[in-house]
């Protein structure tokens, strides 16, 4: 059986893995990354946890995740906010020459969307959409089991998309986007807007509020309901997966969220789309392994 070796790069910690085809986990360390220091300083620590990991020469190739879009095709960012000095830098050029092995990088929250689809819920289906709904929202597209990055780096970058136009503006998205309507950030600031007097800390407290019959918190929630409804409604449109996978912190509320979200997005495409099943991620540990499924997806 192939292995693989999948870097999971952040601007505060970096993990390094060697991983079956399967996606088990065979070995794994991890550091500090020094996201603030610099291309020599952070792949220096990503190349000695690479050689501390046992029997990588046997590996088959090496996969990176990163915060952030990616042009694939160059294996570097287009944009390095958490990592400095990183735009443009040929990640993937470095590594592959460190180790002689073919090495790949995309956007971490792709490669979760594409260790679902080859070895999680979204396995032997040929057209996965992957979401994830935490702090922010991102998503990825999955054809015939290779993301789908787009020229810029910015495919299923979803964030940005609007739901409503006649929003008020919050940060540098469009008045209206869906991170800024939907995310666990986003029911947090609504609780704290609506709820000011019960000191609400993070979005579980809006939904428990709205089980007890808070009729303010209820409100919210309908809302969310109708506004992933119609992100969802918009994505079919465009590639009509066959099937949705959902993941993030918010999914801990998925009683809260996927029967009202089904119900709207059902209003809101059309019927031939309505037996789209939305399903939670499976995964433990979708971004280092999705990370060594890069090499994976390439015929590696």
């Amino acid at each position: 059986m192939k292995t693989y070796i999948g870097i999971d790069l952040g601007g505060t910690n970096v993990r390094a893995a060697r991983i079956t085809e399967e996606g088990e986990i065979l070995a794994q360390v991890s550091s500090p990354s020094h996201g603030q220091e610099g291309p020599e300083t952070v792949m220096k620590i990503v190349k000695d946890l690479v050689y501390s990991l046992p029997n990588w020469q046997e590996c088959a190739g090496i996969g990176m995740g990163v915060p952030g879009p990616v042009n694939t095709e160059k294996g570097c960012m287009e944009i390095s906010s958490n990592l400095t000095g990183f735009k443009g830098y040929p990640i993937a050029d470095d590594l592959q020459k460190e180790f002689g092995l073919p090495t790949f990088l995309d956007n971490d929250a792709n490669v979760a969307g594409l260790a679902e689809a080859l070895v999680g819920a979204g396995k032997g289906l040929k057209t996965v959409f992957y979401t994830t709904i935490s702090t922010g929202i991102g998503g990825v597209l999955v054809v015939n089991g290779q993301t789908v990055s787009g020229k810029h780096g910015f495919g299923g970058e979803i964030a940005n998309i609007i739901i409503d136009r006649n929003r008020k503006k919050i940060n540098y998205l469009n008045a209206g986007a869906v991170e800024v309507e939907c995310s666990g950030t986003a029911i947090t600031r609504k609780g704290r807007e609506a709820l000011a007097d019960l000191g609400v800390e993070h979005a579980g407290q809006v939904f428990a509020l709205a089980r007890e019959g808070n009729q303010k918190a209820k409100e919210i929630v309908t809302t969310l309901h109708r506004d992933l409804g119609q992100l969802f409604a918009t994505i079919a449109c465009v590639c009509d997966p066959d099937i949705f996978i959902l993941g993030g912190g918010m999914m801990k509320s998925a009683d809260d969220v996927l029967p009202g979200m089904i119900e709207e997005y059902k209003k809101l495409s059309h019927e031939a789309l309505w037996d789209t099943p939305f399903v939670l991620a499976e995964l433990k540990e979708p971004g280092i392994v999705g990370a060594a499924m890069l090499p994976k997806s390439q015929g590696i």
